[in-house]
């Protein structure tokens, strides 16, 4: 199974729709909550090369995108195989 994260905000209604297409997917992910910012905020930051938008998910340490990133991806048929890498 694949190693999901996903940086998130709490009351973010696109990190909701992410983490809602993850589930109905089935698959654990580690949710990291920078709503209070702080050095995992940096991080986010570095590993999405400077997009500050949340949500910003990354599988097996790929950088995906964002919620509207995550769904394209489903829509063109491309996540189910990252997640069963």
């Amino acid at each position: 199974m694949a190693k999901i994260e996903i940086y998130t905000k709490a009351f973010c209604p696109y990190c909701t729709r992410a983490k809602a297409l993850l589930d109905f997917k089935r698959v654990e992910y580690e949710e990291i909550d920078i709503s209070m910012g702080g050095p995992r905020r940096q991080e986010m930051l570095q590993r999405a090369r400077g997009r500050t938008t949340v949500p910003q998910v990354f599988i097996d340490g790929k950088h995906i995108g964002g919620s509207d990133d995550l769904a394209a991806l489903e829509h063109q048929g491309g996540l189910d195989p990252l997640l069963s890498a």
